[in-house]
């Protein structure tokens, strides 16, 4: 996984952070969809890398939970991990147990469990019942 993904963020549009991110979300089936994150002039309405891939997951037909598993990388030495708006995604799309491999552009990777990631996440079922 790690070489597709050091393939794909070439691919990134990022000339304001130069920071680039690709991701791979992989489906319980086992088709693959691949984001990078796009920036635009207007910063606040760029799109993060993992965004992009669920989005084309959903666009193909996917739904809730058919996620199995989550592969991110960022072109820096250190591990990159999901920010906390695409932290919201994984618990919107992902069960709390499924897998989210966070790498460095070398490859080095660690693993964590969406649950792990998102130990207090915000709950549309809590706010819908005034809790």
């Amino acid at each position: 996984m790690k070489d597709n993904l050091k393939l794909i963020i070439k691919n990134s549009y990022s000339p304001y952070s130069n920071f680039k991110t690709a991701c791979i979300v992989v489906m319980k089936d086992g088709q693959e969809f691949l984001g990078v994150n796009v920036e635009n002039a207007s910063f606040k309405n760029g799109l993060c890398a993992e965004q992009v891939a669920v989005s084309s997951a959903i666009a193909e037909g996917y739904t809730n939970f058919d996620f199995k598993e989550m592969h991110v990388m960022g072109q820096t030495k250190t591990i990159t991990r999901p920010c906390f708006l695409c932290r919201q995604l994984l618990v919107e799309f992902f069960d709390a147990n499924a897998t989210v491999f966070c790498y460095n552009s070398l490859g080095k990777n660690e693993k964590f469990l969406v649950s792990d990631l998102c130990p207090h996440a915000f709950n549309l079922k809590e706010a819908n019942n005034g809790k």
